[in-house]
């Protein structure tokens, strides 16, 4: 089942039994950010939330519910997804990436339908007036004050959209990026949007302000779960987000040209804010703001957006997220990234089998690598070849563990790597880039990462010594173990 809008994703999630619709009023400043972390930080990232009665910050009600938690458990990412579980997206990545073309008739034309389904996923833009059109508000109409944007800690510099789609083109060849980053509302029609310097977005800003040329934008609020997925997705700059949907739905994502801007925006969006960014003004301050790291990421200077028209549905759903200490909704959004593009990292580092990065990692500052070790160092290229690629470059520490070591369990990960290390041997030290929002780095975006080698050690290396085996049952006595277990009256 292809689930094309963020209000049928709400609908199924309440099938499964997995969604609270919440009456009592709330307020959107801190209020739902509270309640929404109770219930991230309950076993297994608990209900999705769908707040009926919000209440704006002059007292009156929102015209649209917020909903929250959509992505915050394993089974509703799956949903979002179309599978039952992340790793077959990660398989069909694999099975495609292993295409190769057969000898003879038969072996050509067994490919087709793989060639086909390929074909499936570009974007098609429709005709007329989408479903994210039915309400268009333009220039002075515009009033960002009407929307429950949240304040989500008490030190937040404001309101904040925090679940966005941001559309924009890259100048030179017109390749379209989504990506989602936090908002902060300025006034009724002016937004700071907080550009990292790392991120697709903010190198088409850049250019268009080296030309001196106004900068189209689009910020979709809802759609298909998919496409939010994609948004968050640390894709190449030359890889469309709604291409990257498309596959992951199986089917083309719907699109429709914005109103007052050349963009082409979901058709199944609730809401839409377009605009444009002027690289003649100064920029805005923006945050501080209760990030993802658990810390507040501090003020800076980033773009202003001037929005020239709101679209909506006759009846928005206004979707949100929370950012905070971990674990929060975004471990899932992160996990399924990981499982996903782990076949892509063994294009380039093909000895890696398995890697995951742990939710109080909070993504860049801890990963965990098995690898299938051949020879001696081999755990030091592997560090090396993930801190070249991409957003991986931005990893803190990067622990390198043997093939049987299950990284997904980090008790296990941190035992056996604690077990195997001398500290003064095993561990590396090298310079790079780093998160915008490190607050321990030595400089901006710019410190110092840590490689952990916690493979088994070869002569090669300089250990002369026996390495010892791990403990471990023999299968027979825990056949006979089994067998007993319902005759000893312990329970566990």
């Amino acid at each position: 089942m292809t689930l094309d809008s963020l209000r049928s994703f709400i609908l199924e999630i309440e099938r499964l039994g997995e969604l609270v619709r919440v009456a009592t009023p709330v307020r959107a400043r801190l209020e739902i950010a509270e309640i929404a972390d109770r219930c991230m930080k309950s076993p297994g990232g608990g209900p999705a939330l769908v707040f009926e009665h919000v209440l704006l910050d002059d007292g009156r009600r929102s015209a649209q519910p917020v909903a929250i938690n959509l992505f915050g458990s394993m089974r509703r990412m799956c949903l979002a997804l179309g599978v039952d579980e992340l790793d077959a997206v990660g398989a069909r990545i694999s099975d495609l990436l292993n295409l190769k073309v057969p000898e003879g008739l038969f072996g050509k034309l067994a490919m087709l339908p793989k060639l086909a389904e390929m074909g499936k996923f570009p974007p098609r833009v429709k005709g007329g007036r989408a479903p994210c059109q039915e309400v268009v508000l333009r220039n002075e109409a515009v009033n960002l004050d009407e929307l429950p944007c949240l304040t989500t800690w008490p030190g937040d510099a404001g309101r904040y959209i925090t679940l966005p789609m941001v559309i924009t083109a890259d100048p030179s060849r017109g390749i379209r990026n989504v990506g989602m980053y936090r908002i902060q509302l300025l006034d009724r029609n002016r937004l700071a949007m907080h550009w990292q310097r790392h991120k697709v977005g903010a190198a088409h800003w850049r250019e268009m302000a080296e030309k001196g040329e106004r900068m189209p934008v689009a910020i979709a609020l809802g759609g298909d779960p998919a496409s939010i997925y994609a948004a968050s997705a640390p894709l190449p700059p030359t890889i469309d987000e709604f291409l990257f949907a498309g596959f992951l739905r199986r089917e083309p994502v719907e699109l429709v040209r914005a109103v007052t801007c050349d963009l082409e925006v979901p058709a199944e969006a609730e809401l839409v804010l377009e605009g444009y960014i002027d690289p003649a003004e100064p920029l805005a301050l923006e945050g501080p703001f209760g990030d993802h790291t658990g810390y507040y990421s501090l003020a800076d200077y980033y773009p202003i957006v001037h929005v020239t028209a709101v679209t909506a549905r006759r009846d928005p759903i206004y979707p949100a997220t929370l950012v905070g200490r971990p674990p929060m909704e975004d471990y899932y959004l992160g996990h399924a990234t990981e499982r996903i593009f782990l076949p892509l990292l063994r294009l380039t580092v093909p000895e890696i089998v398995d890697y995951h990065m742990p939710a109080a990692g909070i993504f860049h500052n801890l990963v965990f690598v098995a690898i299938d070790k051949q020879y001696p160092g081999q755990a030091y290229k592997v560090m090396n070849a993930l801190w070249g690629q991409g957003l991986m470059s931005l990893a803190k520490v990067l622990v390198i563990v043997d093939k049987h070591v299950n990284v997904r369990d980090p008790d296990e990960a941190w035992w056996i790597a604690l077990n195997n290390i001398d500290p003064e041997r095993d561990v590396r030290f090298t310079m790079g880039p780093v998160d915008v929002l490190d607050h321990a780095s030595r400089a901006f975006t710019f410190g110092s990462k840590m490689g952990i080698d916690a493979t088994r050690k070869w002569k090669e290396e300089g250990f002369t010594r026996e390495w010892p085996d791990l403990i471990r049952m023999d299968d027979e006595t825990k056949r006979r173990v089994d067998e007993l277990w319902p005759r000893l009256g312990i329970r566990r």
